[in-house]
């Protein structure tokens, strides 16, 4: 069905991957999708899922993330071939000052069943010597080897999600831009688009940057006092802040793998008191470290290497549109491509000198985060629930699921609970480690 019908039990905006996995299950919770329509301004995956980088790990701090990342994984295999899943695996790097943190991040992992390995000193910089023979260390000092992580390619993920939510009955609708919502008694009673409008039982928002435009038409409030676990307390933080992301592409014919010719694991490296010196030139290029990069093909018109650095904030008004690549104001920094490249060179060695191979192209998208940076869960009116995953994306299709259990239950889901929206007047708020990263 390609119009938007007059009226639907659940109505779910945003068709990006939180948007598609939450419909899917759900329509498999209830037993079929004729109850259930999705709607997006442009079609699945036009904001940030369609040009993400698409890892999935559960390297955090916040450690209730890894049950949540956990059943993300179980999602991702429910069909990896559709889905385009790699579970190659992925290895996070720090430094001596991060130990006790990788610590406490491998026992969190592992008492959910999330199985990881911990190596430390030189047992470490060995672990990676027999993936990468040449690897160049430097300061690493701990790593996380995780087992289940992985990759999904974008175009081909948000194909498999939209034809299993298509195989379960969804109605997808896309084209439809949201002006608005009829609130009637605190709860609403329609959502208004330039289509026409469709009544809704219950409203699911799914979508990314554009959900502070939509927390605002909800009359919900733009700053709010946030009380954090540590006691701190912050009064009229902003409830939404953007971030600009930094990913890009280098061809590369090596073929980058692993010492036993498979393909290897996410290499995810952030050191706090490493410089980041370009091996071809000499020169100081940053104070510290942070980057990954996997194998990744799929917007590339030969073999090469994707990945990223860190985000840069841009603060509480943003203009999303357009969205992405076609926005002049968000795309990469012009360091960017010299910091990644020279990242790739200076640990490991088949790198040096690629920088003439970087791909030069558009390269611009933005997130919407949380007070916090983690995701919010939960009921923002009696029939409106919220997932604003603070651009956690990929990591977290498991939300879907859990969402979906949510909605179609009578009961709260467990896993859930650490990410309503009143931690923040709870003094629940979560706080950052020793990271740069906005995501903990």
């Amino acid at each position: 069905m390609t119009q938007l019908p007059a009226s639907a039990k659940y109505v779910i905006v945003g068709a990006g991957v939180h948007g598609l996995s939450t419909a899917w299950h759900l329509a498999m919770e209830l037993g079929t999708g004729d109850d259930i329509v999705l709607i997006d301004k442009t079609a699945p995956g036009a904001g940030a899922t369609g040009i993400a980088c698409g890892c999935v790990r559960n390297f955090y701090m916040t450690e209730p993330i890894h049950a949540l990342v956990r059943e993300s994984v179980d999602v991702w295999n429910y069909d990896p071939v559709l889905l385009g899943f790699q579970q190659v695996g992925y290895i996070s790097c720090g430094e001596e000052n991060q130990i006790s943190e990788y610590e406490k991040i491998h026992k969190s992992q592992n008492s959910v069943g999330y199985s990881s390995d911990l190596y430390v000193g030189q047992d470490a910089r060995n672990f990676l010597s027999s993936v990468w023979p040449d690897f160049k260390h430097h300061t690493i000092d701990v790593v996380i080897h995780e087992k289940l992580s992985g990759y999904a390619g974008t175009q081909q993920a948000v194909d498999g999600l939209t034809a299993l939510c298509e195989r379960h009955g969804v109605n997808i609708v896309g084209g439809v831009e949201v002006t608005g919502y009829d609130v009637q008694g605190g709860s609403v009673r329609a959502v208004e688009t330039k289509t026409g409008t469709i009544e809704a039982d219950v409203v699911i928002l799914c979508m990314g940057a554009w959900i502070p435009a939509h927390w605002e038409m909800l009359g919900k409030p733009m700053t709010l006092d946030v009380g954090y676990q540590d006691g701190s307390f912050v009064e009229g933080k902003d409830m939404w802040t953007y971030w600009r992301l930094e990913e890009g592409e280098v061809y590369y014919d090596g073929p980058y793998y692993t010492a036993d010719n498979l393909n290897p694991p996410v290499l995810h490296i952030e050191l706090m008191n490493t410089p980041l010196v370009d091996p071809t030139t000499g020169k100081e290029l940053d104070d510290n470290i942070y980057v990954y990069w996997k194998n990744g093909t799929e917007r590339m018109e030969r073999p090469g290497i994707q990945g990223g650095g860190l985000p840069k904030m841009i603060g509480p008004d943003a203009s999303v549109e357009p969205y992405g690549h076609a926005n002049d104001a968000y795309q990469a920094d012009a360091s960017f491509a010299d910091e990644f490249a020279a990242a790739m060179g200076m640990f490991m060695e088949r790198f040096d000198g690629i920088r003439p191979d970087f791909k030069e192209r558009r390269n611009g998208g933005i997130g919407a985060f949380t007070p916090d940076n983690i995701p919010i869960m939960d009921w923002i009116l009696p029939n409106v629930y919220m997932v604003a995953d603070s651009n956690h994306g990929f990591k977290m299709t498991g939300i879907g699921k859990l969402v979906a259990k949510e909605l179609a239950g009578s009961s709260p889901v467990s896993e859930l609970q650490p990410f309503r929206f009143d931690r923040f007047e709870r003094g629940a708020a979560y706080g950052s480690g020793t990271t740069h990263s906005p995501w903990v």
